[in-house]
């Protein structure tokens, strides 16, 4: 008798092993993510308003950030867009989903559409557009006009 009761244990790990194995193959890019969230379906969930700032006497659109989005401040994200130049640090960057001709700045896409990434080290030599994989911890703006909405802290390019 405890040698069936073995033989059926043993039996059941053996399937359970082939499960895995099967598994591991049919979906090896489910196991081989690094953790980290895709941000650009979570910056689209973002509402924002028209608002006036007096100092400057220009309307800007402000985002909501509702209890579901603060939840991922800090926690790590990837996105996956378009090198958008701009003037600043060489250690930040701008992405874009959208290609230049039709992101936020010269198209009709609106803030959800891009982020900027601070890195963790100088930006290779990048060109206008091309197509770059950024993670980094999300911090959410609301206040600062001078930065994007969805800023990519201690951010790494990871492919180019």
């Amino acid at each position: 008798m405890q040698v069936f009761v073995v033989m059926q244990r043993t039996g059941r790990r053996i399937y359970r092993g082939y499960i895995l194995i099967f598994a591991l193959l049919c979906f090896p890019a489910a196991f081989a993510q690094s953790g980290a969230v895709d941000g650009w379906p979570i910056f689209a969930k973002v509402k924002f308003t028209s608002r006036l700032f007096k100092k400057l006497n220009e309307y800007y659109l402000v985002p909501f950030f509702d209890q579901r989005i603060t939840s991922l401040a800090g926690t790590e994200i990837t996105v996956k867009g378009h090198y958008i130049p701009f003037d600043g640090p060489r250690d930040q960057i701008i992405i874009s989903k959208s290609p230049l001709a039709s992101c936020f700045f010269c198209g009709g896409a609106g803030p959800e559409s891009v982020a900027e990434a601070i890195l963790k080290s100088k930006a290779p030599k990048l060109k206008s557009d091309q197509t770059i994989t950024v993670k980094g911890k999300l911090k959410l703006n609301d206040k600062d006009i001078n930065h994007m909405n969805f800023i990519l802290v201690e951010a790494e390019i990871i492919e180019n």
